[in-house]
């Protein structure tokens, strides 16, 4: 593969480049079963990198997670996140307890402050610590976090974090006109939750185009597009096992720099600062 397999985490860890998203997964039970083999497929094709919520489904696609990893746990690289109301000291160990009752385990690989809340961080800091010492979570990080926000968690004592969860994709480049930077200067890896933008993406644009020349599909090539940026890693959903094969082969895709400069004419790098977006 001529792409980079793996992001690295500041203490040195590597982790996939291209993971699994699970967000709406576990909702229905007529699809139960396909979601289940779309999980365990991605960790076959190399895809352990998975990423859920407790937020998502209200627990339960937490619980449909840890029935897809029955007999694969120490095949993946765990992550689950925390909602901002229940990131107190004690809240934050109580939230990941109840979590990992769900994803039938007994630690986390990452543990995420799902977005920037009203609890002080510090607080937030120091129940992740206290998880750490006890062997229930490996490492610790956050999601939706701008580049204030980031400032603001380095003063809390926030530096221990691994990584940030953001929007990220072909569409929503605003992060790399300051956050990205800001982390690349710190050796710390964005994950880009939402890779080909929750099915959003323009009905018409260069993408078409690559992706008619190449015989692939659109969203592909978007999420080649991500998945060649250094210091990104991505974690797009798939519910079916077919999509997981889909969103696999799009990581043996290398653009050309000529297919990247005509993405860069028709979706433009930011030249100021956005906000942070977030669905």
């Amino acid at each position: 593969m001529g792409n980079e397999a793996y992001v690295t985490l500041p203490d040195g860890e590597r982790i996939a480049k291209l993971g699994q998203g699970t967000w709406e997964m576990g909702e229905r039970r007529a699809v139960r079963a396909a979601e289940i083999a779309a999980l365990r497929e991605g960790i076959e094709l190399g895809m352990n990198l998975i990423d859920t919520a407790e937020m998502y489904g209200d627990g339960a696609t937490e619980t449909l997670l840890g029935e897809a990893l029955a007999g694969l746990r120490d095949q993946v690289f765990l992550v689950s996140k925390v909602y901002p109301h229940n990131a107190s000291r004690r809240g934050v160990v109580a939230s990941c307890e109840a979590s990992l009752k769900r994803l039938k385990t007994d630690r986390l690989d990452l543990y995420l402050l799902h977005w920037p809340g009203g609890i002080a961080l510090e607080e937030t800091i120091e129940g992740f610590e206290a998880l750490h010492q006890a062997g229930k979570i490996r490492h610790w990080g956050v999601s939706n976090f701008d580049l204030d926000d980031m400032d603001a968690l380095v003063a809390a004592g926030g530096s221990a974090c691994a990584t940030n969860q953001v929007l990220y994709n072909v569409a929503r480049r605003g992060p790399e006109f300051d956050l990205l930077p800001w982390m690349c200067e710190r050796a710390m890896p964005a994950m880009a939750y939402s890779p080909i933008d929750h099915g959003r993406l323009p009905k018409r644009s260069v993408l078409d185009e690559i992706a008619a020349a190449r015989g692939v599909s659109t969203t592909s090539i978007a999420l080649a597009w991500v998945l060649a940026q250094p210091g990104v890693c991505a974690i797009p959903k798939a519910g079916s096992v077919e999509h997981v094969r889909e969103n696999r082969r799009a990581f043996d895709i290398e653009l050309t720099d000529a297919e990247r400069a005509a993405i860069d004419a028709y979706f433009k790098p930011p030249r100021s600062k956005r906000p942070l977006e977030m669905l």
